[in-house]
């Protein structure tokens, strides 16, 4: 039965937006002071005479990735610093650092194949995610999708140039089919294994606002997981990306609302340092709308999708639709992804007004070459103080959404080790780099706050109990004001489970928002029971 869901969408886009793949409610975390862990010394404020510290402040830089092309749209690369002019509102940028295209390339003698070696082997390389949308995409075109993104894998090296990770989203599920790897055989493995599930939902029309939700819940998540490697991401979004929809017909303040979740959505790409391509496998349709109704023939009757383009330009990418060399558009995005040239400026205009868009513009001394890059950035407010009592819808998205994944999220620089003396329990390091310590009061030490949420799952990966904790920490003999690194060490004991065959460890840093996991695997046989069942 078709669902219709027109009158709700402006009401439910935003909610659903931070609860979407949520499978339940996170519970109110609870408050914990943990003991206060070894110092660890690193680079700390200058200590004058009278013994006051100084304190400095540094404007933000503002970092660009720019593919340059020709007329003909080949890409051009070996240009020198002198040839990029950048502006910020009409003003002329100083560049501080320029990096050629390919300058961070993955050593030939490495190999990369899992997100933890990319960050300790190569942490300044580019990478691709290529993403299969299935809940806004018919089954038609996602098989033709599947086939195209198959048909240029094969015609790539066997060793990859640059890492590459691929994931599938349905309405139900997120998953990483393969982990950043430079095999092509394994991509192809992953591939031809995966099992798509029919969308009904799109064939009939409807769950317009739970479709939306997931596409934005899907390039936060993403954003989230990847922003601790520094490196440029090129992400080719395979599939419509948004429902359609005609806005005329809903609530006139609905596509307010989608431009405010896409605007963003635009910011956590950027600060995560990705470029966003969309592929519409469709391709070339008699039908108008191709297929997926009327709102769709009235609002993109060429193809592709309006708001989804929007999305894909602003960050610097761009949108391919109404083509049937899908495989051609899919390699071009793969190209492009190792085509950067980076560039970084501190803006002349010290304005902060969250409100105000700062529009970019790179220019070429050859008229005949085109720089694309993302439009600009709208200057972003810290994220808000975490309530213990009433978590915010957002908290409980990026928590629960790094919980119930099984992407490895690198924001926060976590090492998990088991407890000798105990099965349950376990040591997390978190890594001063992550950390973020407050000034010192009369009162009060400096403190670091984290949330801490562990779940433990059975062997078919069913969630069996989640945990989740407010941990504050207080730093002792350091300088009261200004940047410090100083490490934390946790102690955390999880409820015994005989049927939990794997732990998985989510740390939020408070004060940034960034996330970083870890996975363990518990009642694992010893290797004298091993020896002995056998």
């Amino acid at each position: 039965m078709k669902r219709s869901l027109a009158p709700t969408v402006a009401a439910s886009i935003l909610m659903l937006f931070f609860t979407a793949m949520a499978p339940s409610q996170v519970a109110p975390p609870t408050p914990q002071q943990a003991p206060t862990p070894s110092a660890s010394t690193g680079t700390e404020p200058q200590r004058s005479a009278d013994g006051s510290y100084t304190l400095r402040r540094s404007a933000r830089l503002v970092v660009l990735d720019v593919v340059v092309t020709d007329r003909n749209d080949k890409v051009i690369t070996g240009l020198p610093k002198s040839a990029f002019h950048v502006t910020e509102l009409d003003q002329p940028q100083t560049l501080l650092n320029f990096e050629e295209a390919g300058a961070h390339a993955v050593p030939t003698t490495a190999s990369i194949h899992s997100t933890s070696e990319l960050d300790h082997v190569a942490p300044q390389a580019p990478v691709n995610i290529l993403l299969l949308d299935e809940f806004n995409t018919r089954f038609e075109d996602m098989a033709f999708a599947r086939y195209s993104l198959k048909k240029i894998l094969q015609k790539q090296p066997d060793k990859l140039t640059t890492p590459t990770m691929l994931i599938a989203v349905s309405l139900n599920n997120f998953t990483v089919l393969q982990d950043y790897t430079q095999d092509k055989q394994a991509l192809l493995n992953a591939l031809d294994h995966h099992f798509v599930a029919y969308p009904w939902q799109v064939h009939n029309g409807g769950w317009v606002a739970e479709r939306f939700a997931t596409a934005f819940g899907t390039l936060t998540r993403v954003a989230e997981a990847v922003i601790g490697h520094p490196g440029h991401k090129n992400m080719i979004w395979i599939g419509r990306g948004f429902p359609a929809y005609n806005f005329v017909n809903g609530p006139v303040d609905t596509e307010n609302r989608v431009n405010n979740a896409v605007q963003q959505c635009v910011n956590e790409l950027r600060d995560a340092r990705i470029t966003l391509y969309t592929v519409d496998p469709a391709g070339l349709k008699v039908e108008p709308g191709g297929g997926y109704g009327p709102d769709a023939a009235f609002n993109d009757p060429f193809g592709g999708n309006y708001q989804f383009t929007k999305l894909a330009v602003a960050t610097g990418g761009r949108s391919f639709y109404g083509r049937n060399d899908v495989d051609t558009v899919i390699g071009d995005g793969i190209r492009d992804g190792g085509s950067f040239y980076s560039l970084a400026y501190r803006p002349t205009t010290t304005a902060t007004d969250p409100k105000k868009f700062r529009r970019i513009k790179v220019t070429l001394d050859d008229p005949n070459m085109k720089a694309i890059t993302r439009e600009g950035y709208y200057v972003e407010l810290p994220p808000a103080r975490v309530n213990p009592e009433n978590p915010s819808r957002r908290l409980a998205f990026e928590v629960l959404s790094a919980d119930t994944s099984n992407m490895v999220y690198d924001g926060v620089p976590i090492t998990l080790t088991p407890d000798p003396q105990n099965a349950d329990a376990f040591n997390i390091f978190i890594d001063g780099n992550g950390l973020i310590w407050s000034n010192a009061t009369d009162t009060d030490p400096r403190r670091a706050e984290v949330v801490v949420v562990a779940s433990t799952f059975d062997k078919k990966n069913k969630e069996l109990k989640r945990i989740s904790r407010i941990i504050r920490v207080a730093a002792q003999d350091v300088p009261p004001v200004g940047q410090i690194h100083h490490n934390m060490s946790l102690h955390f004991i999880l409820d015994h489970d005989p049927k939990a065959v794997r732990a998985r460890f989510v740390i939020r840093v408070s004060a940034t928002g960034r996330i970083g996991t870890a996975d363990a695997k518990l009642n694992q046989p010893s290797q004298a029971q091993t020896k002995t069942a056998n």
